[in-house]
This record gives structure tokens, C-alpha cells and sequence, in this order.
């Protein structure tokens, strides 16, 4: 049976919803120098339970990148979950235990995704979405090392455009 009424958790993804520019710094390679890249992102609500966030960025080298991010809750399993998708690479990303922290600011997702080895294996990566204010929030994306230990690689700041 389907529940007609979006959850508090789904109401939550709302905070996501506008136009936003971006900053992010990222090491491209593990041991390299990070590169800072600037983009655009449209986040848009769909039906009351997911968001659909679409952005452009920068790539090394230039190029410019496309992504489509979905989020959502499914209130069976209580977790929160989604995909990522990229033009860089041929890679679905399913999100999976996504929790929120207790003060409802970290939403935590996790997935599974090409390692950096680039030996076809896969790791188990960590994205954080943090909301620091209502025009402002952070996603850093970790990857979990063979020592059991994250390692942060990635961090984008969204300010909301006005």
C-alpha cells in the first residue's frame, strides 16, 4: 500500500531545493595537489519525496561536467537513498544507509563506486551533506581505505544564487 503523505524526512530534502553556485576542491589523484573547480546546481522537488539536483561543473582539464543527483527516503527500510550520475564516467552510483544526524543538519550517504587503484576493484565511498544555513551547505566525500579509515578527497560548498 502506498503512503500518500510525505514523511518529516522527506520535508527535510526540501532544505536542498533552489539555484546554487558551487566551490569545490578535490585531489583528482590520490597523492596530487587538489584542484579547486566552480559550478552551477538546479535542485527541484519531485512529488514531495525526492529531489532531483542537476549541476555543472568544471573538470580538470577543462572540460566542463555534468551530474544528476537524486535523493529520497523510503520510510520501510528508514534510511535515506538515491543515485548519482555523471558524464565523466559510466558508473551508477546507488546511495544506500543514508541516515540523518540527530540535530537534522549531516545527511550521510554511502555507495560503492570504482576505486582509485584503477584496477577495476571497488571501494566504499562516503558523501556528507552538512547544512551550515539555509543559503549555505557542504558536501565532502571520503573513501574507505584498506586500513578501515576515511579519507576525505573531495569538498564543495553551495551558496544559494539570489
Amino acid at each position: 500500500m502506498m503512503n500518500t503523505e510525505p514523511h518529516e524526512q522527506h520535508r527535510w530534502l526540501d532544505r536542498l531545493v533552489g539555484e546554487w553556485t558551487s566551490e569545490s576542491e578535490a585531489a583528482c589523484e590520490p597523492g596530487a595537489a587538489p584542484q579547486k573547480f566552480k559550478g552551477t546546481e538546479s535542485v527541484r522537488a519531485l512529488g514531495g519525496y525526492w529531489v532531483l539536483c542537476e549541476g555543472r561543473a568544471e573538470m580538470p582539464g577543462g572540460e566542463t561536467g555534468t551530474m544528476l543527483l537524486t535523493l529520497g527516503y523510503d520510510p520501510q527500510a528508514a534510511r535515506y537513498t538515491g543515485t548519482w550520475v555523471g558524464s565523466m564516467m559510466s558508473h551508477l552510483w546507488i546511495y544506500t544507509n543514508g541516515s540523518l544526524d540527530a540535530a537534522g543538519k549531516v545527511l550521510t550517504l554511502e555507495s560503492q563506486g570504482p576505486s582509485f587503484s584503477g584496477d577495476g576493484t571497488l571501494a566504499t565511498y562516503r558523501d556528507v551533506i552538512e547544512i551550515k544555513s539555509p543559503d549555505h551547505r557542504m558536501l565532502t566525500s571520503h573513501v574507505l581505505g584498506d586500513d578501515g579509515e576515511w579519507t576525505q578527497f573531495m569538498t564543495a560548498n553551495y551558496h544559494r544564487k539570489w
